[in-house]
């Protein structure tokens, strides 16, 4: 149980890292950076980080449901690596659209590149954050395995 709670922790905070400076570096392709104070900004910053960090645990437990494996990342990378970019790609189709187009929420400045009135750069995220994370995730795995067995030695 202790292994399982430590892939999820270290998933979670790989991607929550990643999703952080994404967020950090996209936030001017929405309209709440423009006319704001810097606290509203902050909290937009702070709640879309933790959402997408949310999302990346609910991308792992769905993969390791469809591998049958807590370490899907090891030991079954490509077809748990499919299923978690499927679901976080998914999810944030489904919310782009919700919150733009349906409950207005939040709003693109016209740089953003859109796609269908999605825009691209969220959709990007999920595309391209999981995968660096896989590879982010397996090379800590591997330290903490070499420094496990200094460790013991």
């Amino acid at each position: 149980m202790k292994q399982k709670i430590g892939f999820l922790a270290l998933w979670t905070a790989v991607a929550g890292g990643l999703n952080l400076v994404w967020e950090i570096f996209q936030l001017p392709l929405y309209t709440i950076y423009y006319g704001t104070d810097m606290q509203t900004i902050a909290y937009a910053i702070a709640h879309c980080t933790l959402g997408d960090a949310l999302i990346a645990l609910s991308s792992y437990l769905f993969a390791a449901a469809a591998t049958l494996s807590w370490n899907w990342p090891v030991d079954r990378t490509a077809r748990g690596a499919t299923v978690a970019v499927t679901t976080g790609l998914a999810y944030t189709v489904f919310s782009e659209w919700l919150n733009v187009s349906v409950r207005g929420s939040w709003a693109y400045t016209p740089a953003m590149p859109q796609l269908f009135g999605l825009g691209l750069l969220p959709l990007l995220q999920w595309l391209v954050l999981p995968l660096l994370g896989l590879f982010i995730f397996r090379a800590l795995e591997r330290r903490m395995i070499d420094l496990n067995q200094n460790r013991d030695r």
